[in-house]
């Protein structure tokens, strides 16, 4: 009893669990999606290696000592800054995004390493003692710090992890405490740039919101206006990112307004998706039994649409208890930031937990066309090397988190 004890007070097991259903689920996903089609023959076999090689990753990460990750956060920030900066110089072209970095037939992306060296790097600085949040000059380095590899992941360009990077972003400097008036500060820029990309009427709509809450926070009118003006640059900067990218990325932003304006090309994925999630019913066809799957009307599916793989096969009931098991690894991680002692480790959990969770929504999100198709991974249960070790990693550095949370108390 005492050493059963001693170990669910060092481990949790409410981390694990989750992540060990929801990989094997997608195991079965990636073999259902990938049986009929010799393009994809050995990717089961590959994300079995994967898996173990993550469980390894996991358990060396959970033993370290905690203190290791905040005397590493500089170095480890500034490889992944060199990474970013060397895939755009001999990294390989995938989906019109220069993002892989190859070593024979394996494939690297450094912004998946980038998020663990971002988040350690923002959170060393956010709970430095001197660090004062609501400080104009402290806000521009918290922002300046994630900003660097978001405007690098641009580059390539990768849309869907740059919305990854600015959510966690947010997420920590509004952990560390960060005022009503500072957030809208940071995010009406996000509001503005988003809305124009619906055309001139949102555009115009959400800057009449943002001088309506100027006015609402009464602030001095120099300040009123510069903050004005930022919104204003941060439209036509978007409008000016939008034409920067490449046509098939045109599209599926396009396609994400509006699939039906091409069913046939941008909004292909999604509508086929939705077909094959409404199809499975309550109970799904079954596993392997899946028309849209078997078929292959989608595209890759054993990646970012493995969610509609399980939708059709393992129906209502499977996709409910996916979103089940991350809605319970979501609350596992955000119970372990809420108590933790040490505001550097807190803010470390929180930010891997907003990964996580920006992964989640954005990869469903897409799948019943709630979201744009932007190429982000379900995590722990696409298929993927990166992302998968990636996230066993900063699932390892939560569970270190709770290993030594007492230490700090």
């Amino acid at each position: 009893m005492r050493i059963d004890y001693h170990l669910k007070d060092k481990f949790d097991f409410g981390l694990l669990f989750p992540v060990l259903i929801l990989f094997g689920t997608g195991l079965a996903a990636i073999y259902s999606s990938t049986y009929n089609n010799p393009l994809a023959q050995g990717n089961f076999e590959k994300q079995i290696i994967w898996g173990i090689a993550g469980m390894i990753l996991f358990f060396v990460v959970y033993s370290l000592p905690s203190n290791l990750f905040k005397q590493s956060a500089i170095p480890v920030y500034l490889l992944s800054l060199f990474l970013l900066v060397f895939v755009l110089l001999i990294g390989k072209t995938v989906s019109g995004s220069k993002s892989w970095i190859n070593f024979g037939t394996l494939g690297f992306q450094p912004s998946e390493f980038a998020k663990i060296g971002t988040i350690l790097m923002l959170a060393k600085f956010l709970s430095r003692n001197n660090t004062d949040i609501e400080s104009f000059k402290d806000l521009l380095l918290a922002l300046g710090i994630g900003i660097m590899p978001v405007a690098l992941i641009l580059l390539e360009p990768d849309l869907g992890t740059v919305f990854v990077f600015l959510t966690m972003i947010i997420a920590l400097i509004f952990w560390k405490g960060i005022s009503v008036f500072a957030m809208f500060v940071v995010l009406s820029p996000i509001f503005v740039a988003i809305s124009s990309l619906f055309g001139t009427f949102y555009f115009i709509a959400s800057l009449v919101v943002v001088i309506a809450l100027l006015f609402v926070f009464r602030q001095d009118f120099f300040f009123s206006g510069s903050i004005f003006a930022l919104n204003l640059a941060c439209g036509f900067f978007t409008d000016y990112v939008f034409r920067a990218l490449s046509p098939h990325q045109q599209n599926r932003i396009q396609a994400f307004i509006d699939p039906m304006s091409d069913p046939l090309g941008s909004g292909y994925n999604t509508i086929q998706a939705q077909v094959a999630i409404g199809s499975g019913g309550f109970l799904g066809k079954g596993f392997m039994a899946g028309h849209q799957t078997q078929l292959q009307f989608i595209p890759e599916q054993w990646t970012d649409f493995i969610y509609c793989v399980v939708g059709e096969e393992f129906g209502f009931i499977g996709t409910i208890i996916i979103l089940i098991l991350f809605t319970y690894l979501f609350l596992r991680i955000l119970k372990i930031s809420s108590s933790s002692k040490d505001e550097f480790l807190s803010l470390v959990s929180i930010g891997i937990l907003t990964v996580f969770f920006t992964h989640f929504i954005i990869n469903i999100g897409m799948v019943v066309g709630v979201m744009p198709v932007v190429g982000l991974p379900l995590p722990f249960v696409s298929y993927g090397g990166s992302s998968l070790l990636v996230s066993m990693v900063m699932l390892g550095i939560v569970a270190n988190i709770f290993r030594t949370r007492k230490n700090y108390a």
